[in-house]
């Protein structure tokens, strides 16, 4: 009993030992998984109004858009139009799940058969959209392509949060309404007039340089207007180029190579041991083969014709008056050294007009999921064709709306209007231009099998076969390697002495490139380097260090210069838009207090300036002619009576006094409904522009991508 009593009069301590021994539990599991105490950041992308999106959904998300975009797109464009969408996605359903608003079963049909309207695939015989053949299309997807109908999947829930969208704008928009008030003031403010006689003294009058602004000025501007100086954490950084290009020696060596093309040469093959000799361009019959193999050109060979138009312009009339199997170069043009041979000359039309019929195949380039026909059965379909339009051409635009998948031309009966040479792909091309007015066949073309027919040409003209042995100008090996050591030496000399200085001494240009921020890609100058603005914003890179890049065609050798925080902007960033604003306050000012006059004519002629008169000035449109937009000194003379004078005003671009010559109310109406109207689609008007952007300013988003770097 006495060990009993002994616990009851030790319960409180018994129950903070206790607690302490649990605490001790949960925070020893806490650390042993740091992931739930340290690490949750390191999955969450953004927290957009309390919703997470993670890495991983994220970057798959990426990686499906780029394969989508193709290889032109960036990494870093990519992701911000990713990024773009969830973030829009996740502050509209925030305001969807508020309302309880979707999109159900019956209406995602409706929806779907709206947009599939026109899609000959889900249409029946009468020309109607039929769900069955949709919901077949959608369970084949299902059975043959997990991609396939991931993609439908997706499709579908763009289709449906586009209605989720113009649900909520509709309902916006419905509760936007013009108010016969609001008409009446819309009325006045344009309608109601008045008359002034001004005086204007410009701030130009006083010079800038008499004006004093201190850096404490500017930080107590910054500090009383926070909202207009709040800016992202920057860098600033300072680089400078090596480019690799080619020098007078690299181009010289490429003239001498085709120069030897130009009059044969002997060369040593070292796989066989023998020494191999090469004809001179103009005597080869084969010129494809010597062009593509021989000579190795950078731009193979392309068997057709053209006409001068299409030459360099500054080389057009020395290669369009060669005779057959001469040669004219080496001459420079875009980029490359170039020997070029005139392979043959004929006389073709400029423009032709054609019609057409498309019969593809699977695999060809213009067959879309509805066809079935294998490269065979579309040839035979389309010579069964050709041979019933030789006997009765009169069934071609029967043939082109019954068979034909260029939809481009199928409105026209098949028809291409007159256009020019080189238009079309090439076998396509060399059929119509190459051939007479009348010819009708079939070509074999990327997109299928074409029955054409030729149905004009004009305009014939010399044309000519060139065959062209091109070189890249590049820069040699040589000059590749000095072009490294150069970049390298001034990496080491920056890094020991003044950056400028060093660029200085080796006549190298230093580009500035100022405030960039975290999640940027671009750098002036040299393009898409998303890891310089990494390496910038990085930790462990202190101001002054130097780093060498490899950028498209050379280096850049950067040093960061400066890192600016979030927060309020710097008063060296923020000097140049605040000194303006601080000088025109105390030039206000000053004027202000040097005139005592209390007329227009006196203050003129005080100051040197002329009373100046400005007719039928309204609310609506506050500009005073001559005087420019002045809102406050308008609000000022409408709230003057006739014939009364202001004091002295400090407008936007000068201290005004004016004075009210006549009052011109607005005609009074008997409704102000149409007023009102006007004022409802006006604010109907900007939902779609303007509603997205209020809710994400108004969301709490929290940002981590700088901090994962994903991009």
């Amino acid at each position: 009993m006495a060990v009993l009593n002994k616990i009851r009069q030790k319960t409180f301590v018994l129950i903070i030992v206790i607690a302490l021994a649990l605490f001790a539990f949960i925070l020893s599991s806490l650390f042993d998984n740091r992931d739930a105490l340290f690490n949750k950041s390191q999955h969450i992308v953004a927290t957009i109004n309390g919703k997470d999106i993670t890495r991983n959904d994220f970057l798959q998300k990426v990686e499906a858009a780029q394969r989508q975009m193709g290889p032109d797109a960036t990494n870093t464009q990519v992701m911000n139009m990713v990024w773009n969408r969830e973030l829009r996605e996740s502050v509209l359903s925030s305001e969807y799940e508020k309302l309880g608003i979707s999109v159900e079963k019956d209406q995602m049909r409706d929806l779907l058969k709206t947009a599939l309207a026109g899609s000959p695939e889900f249409l029946n015989e009468a020309g109607l959209f039929d769900e069955g053949k949709l919901n077949e299309y959608i369970a084949n997807l299902k059975n043959t392509s997990a991609e396939a109908y991931a993609g439908w999947v997706n499709y579908e829930k763009q289709v449906a949060a586009n209605a989720l969208q113009q649900n909520y704008f509709n309902l916006v928009k419905a509760g936007l309404v013009g108010t016969l008030s609001e008409g009446e003031l819309e009325h006045k403010l344009e309608g109601n007039k008045v008359d002034i006689k001004f005086v204007q003294i410009p701030y130009s009058t006083i010079a800038d340089s008499t004006i004093a602004v201190s850096k404490s000025d500017i930080a107590a501007y910054i500090k009383a207007h926070k909202n207009e100086f709040e800016v992202e954490a920057s860098r600033d950084i300072k680089y400078v180029e090596f480019k690799e290009e080619a020098t007078v020696a690299d181009e010289n060596a490429l003239k001498a190579v085709l120069e030897g093309f130009k009059t044969g040469k002997t060369e040593y093959n070292q796989s066989s041991g023998t020494t191999d000799t090469i004809k001179p361009f103009s005597e080869v019959k084969n010129n494809e083969s010597y062009i593509n193999l021989i000579a190795d050109s950078d731009v193979p060979f392309e068997d057709r014709f053209v006409f001068k138009s299409s030459l360099p312009k500054e080389f057009a009339d020395d290669i369009y008056n060669l005779n057959e199997g001469e040669v004219f170069g080496p001459y420079k043009d875009n980029g490359f050294y170039k020997l070029s041979k005139v392979i043959e000359t004929k006389q073709i039309p400029d423009s032709a007009k054609v019609r057409h019929i498309l019969i593809p195949f699977i695999g060809a380039a213009s067959a879309g999921p509805d066809v079935t026909r294998t490269e065979e059965q579309a040839k035979s379909l389309s010579d069964s064709l050709l041979s019933v339009l030789k006997r009765n051409t009169s069934k071609f635009p029967e043939f082109v709306t019954e068979f034909s998948s260029d939809q481009g031309s199928v409105a026209k009966g098949g028809r291409y209007d007159w256009h020019p040479y080189g238009t079309m792909v090439p076998e396509f091309n060399d059929f119509e231009f190459e051939g007479k007015e009348g010819d009708l066949g079939v070509v074999k073309t990327d997109f299928g099998f074409h029955i054409i027919e030729v149905e004009g040409q004009k305009n014939k003209s010399k044309a000519i076969k060139l065959g062209t042995i091109a070189r890249k100008i590049e820069p040699s090996e040589e000059t590749i390697n000095a072009i490294f050591r150069d970049a390298s030496n001034f990496e080491i000399s920056a890094a020991n002495k003044d950056f400028e200085a060093v660029a200085k001494e080796k006549n190298l240009n230093v580009r500035p490139v100022n405030g960039i921020k975290a999640l940027d890609e671009t750098i002036p100058g040299i393009g898409s380097q998303r890891q310089i603005v990494r390496w910038a914003f990085e930790d462990e890179t202190e101001v002054g260090d130097i780093k060498r890049y490899t950028i498209p065609n050379g280096y850049a050798i950067v040093q960061l210069v400066a890192k600016h925080k979030e927060g309020l902007m710097s008063v060296e960033d923020a000097s140049a838009t605040v000194l303006p604003k601080i000088r025109k306050e105390r030039k206000a000012e000053l004027i202000k207090s040097r005139i005592t006059a209390s007329t227009l004519e006196e203050v003129a002629a005080a100051e040197n300036v002329t009373v100046r008169t400005a007719p039928a000035i309204n609310m609506k449109n506050p500009t005073i002619s001559g005087g420019g937009r002045e809102p406050l000194v308008v609000g000022a003379a409408f709230a003057l009576k006739e014939g009364e004078t202001s004091k002295l005003i400090a407008g936007n671009n000068g201290v005004y006094m004016v004075q009210v010559t006549k009052v011109t109310p607005a005609v009074e109406l008997d409704n102000y409904q149409a007023a009102a109207n006007r004022i409802e689609q006006q604010k109907s008007s900007i939902v779609n522009s303007k509603l997205y952007e209020a809710l994400k300013e108004a969301a709490e988003i929290e940002d981590n991508r700088a901090e994962l770097q994903i991009q």
